[in-house]
């Protein structure tokens, strides 16, 4: 097994290189669907169960046996097409794709070829300020395999084990267009491409469990150049960041390779996370190495356009739609619209406070900042948050018709964290009632200045800027709770009658 380290060059030098150069990516996204049962068998496709034990003989590859096609997993692949503005073929068929791994029990794996059942398409990312569309090649059904370990066993020596509880769970592939020009575009790909099949909830994205899997290839040539150059193909990455860094290791590899003369090898490539390098894994295979042919035990997939347009209008508001109604109806920023979107069950979240608050820009404040920080610093799911959206939109609006201000507002939100009560038993059961009547005002403002004697002095002498001492000292005193324009009017009353 070879690998390549990174470049010895200066920094300068190889930033003056890259820049000579375009890189060229298309993905292959394989996404796990969420059906209870494998894709030509009944067996469960639970994750977490012992070894063998969700196996059959037609998922094991027993002679004799027949695949019976499961229709939620079409429904799902349809549902995946139909959002991504993809063309749903009336007629698809399915291929025996032919190699050989311990972790395939037939021997060939049954997906689609030529004929798939979803073509074109796209996803659009953000780039360069703006928008752009990834192109889809096409998004087929297929089978998967199973899982090959290799624990290490007595005195050190690796063993290989044989896991086929995932052999025959339902896949799709969705291949992109060659539009990707870096690993950042890519990362973004990634991210609203698993938004959009979790919102259809088709997938649950879990890339861990490797519900989620993608391999990139990569490729780069002059810019300007129209003929792409030779692609590798990079395997093995567990996340979209690795994904990102993969991208970037090859890129200034092939870079290197072609600017010393030398010539880019079609090969399958292993990403090392831990070393964060590509290594050799085998030779790139063709499609005529796969020998596809037809599969002769399941019929031709056909598809009643009417049913297609029946599971078109069960379709759910999509990122892209929710985005532009938050916008729209809320009148938030675009960016705040697309934090908020970033699953089905936020943005849900995010409508109930703003409508309970009745001020959508601080409901979506309070939950970019405090909510979404909490979350992140609990690895909480927001079904998972404590504060349930009644209670934080009653706090929101207690804060934007100033009963509270902010500052109690988040003492309040912290209590709210881990005690049943609403926000307004939590503010009279803490004394937390702002202070607003001008004789309460008067006589902490009287307080203060004769706590602080010399800066008061500096106020009456026209130190204009001193005053914001004393007004600091006074929402001290107050806890926060004194009404921040009421209490300068009456310290100037004051400091006027001293």
């Amino acid at each position: 097994m070879s690998a390549t380290g990174p470049a010895t060059e200066s920094t300068a030098g190889a930033g003056a290189r890259q820049d000579r150069y375009e890189t060229v990516v298309g993905l292959e996204v394989h996404a796990q669907l969420r059906t209870e049962s494998k894709i030509f068998c009944g067996c469960s496709t639970k994750f977490g169960a012992r070894p063998n034990t969700q196996v059959c003989p037609v998922c094991l590859g027993l002679p004799g046996v027949l695949p019976v096609l499961n229709e939620r997993a079409v429904r799902f692949a349809v549902m995946t097409g139909l959002a991504v503005g993809a063309k749903v073929a009336e007629r698809s068929v399915f291929a025996r794709k032919n190699y050989f791994y311990p972790d395939l029990p037939k021997g060939y794996q049954i997906s689609q070829y030529d004929r798939p059942l979803c073509t074109g398409g796209g996803i659009d990312i953000r780039s360069g300020g703006g928008w752009k569309r990834i192109g889809l090649v096409r998004i087929h059904l297929e089978e998967d395999a199973g899982k090959s370990l290799h624990p290490e066993g007595r005195e050190g020596v690796t063993t290989t084990r044989v896991d086929l509880n995932r052999s025959g769970v339902p896949l799709i592939e969705i291949v992109s267009e060659p539009d990707i020009r870096s690993g950042t575009e890519a990362y973004d790909y990634l991210i609203r491409l698993k938004q959009i099949l979790m919102y259809l909830d088709v997938c649950d994205g879990n890339m861990e469990e490797g519900s989620l899997r993608c391999d990139a290839n990569v490729s780069v040539r002059l810019k300007g150049q129209a003929a792409f150059g030779t692609k590798a193909e990079i395997k093995n990455m567990n996340s979209f960041r690795n994904v990102e860094r993969a991208i970037a290791f090859e890129t200034d590899r092939q870079i290197r390779i072609v600017e010393s003369g030398g010539r880019v090898a079609q090969e399958t490539l292993l990403w090392n996370a831990d070393k964060g390098i590509a290594e050799t894994m085998r030779s790139k295979e063709e499609a005529h190495d796969y020998r596809y042919f037809p599969e002769p035990d399941l019929l031709t997939l056909d598809l009643d356009p009417a049913w297609v347009e029946a599971v078109r209008s069960e379709l759910p508001e999509l990122p892209h739609q929710i985005r532009d109604r938050l916008t729209r109806d809320f009148g938030i920023p675009e960016y705040d619209a697309e934090v908020l979107t970033e699953t089905r069950s936020l943005a849900t979240y995010y409508e109930e406070v703003a409508r309970r608050s009745g001020n959508p820009k601080l409901a979506s404040n309070w939950i970019m900042t405090e909510v979404n920080g909490i979350r992140n610093k609990e690895g909480q799911s927001i079904e998972e948050f404590p504060i349930r959206p009644d209670r934080l939109g009653d706090l929101i609006k207690m804060i934007a018709t100033e009963r509270i201000s902010g500052k109690i507002g988040k003492q309040v939100f912290e209590m709210m964290l881990t005690r049943p009560e609403g926000p307004d038993e939590l503010v009279k059961a803490h004394g937390l009632l702002p202070i607003d009547d001008e004789g309460s005002l008067r006589a902490l403002a009287r307080e203060v200045i004769a706590a602080n004697p010399g800066p008061a002095a500096e106020v009456r002498a026209g130190k204009e800027r001193t005053f914001a001492f004393l007004v600091g000292q006074a929402m001290k005193q107050s806890r926060g709770r004194a009404h921040p324009e009421k209490i300068q009017e009456a310290l100037r009353k004051e400091l006027g009658a001293g």
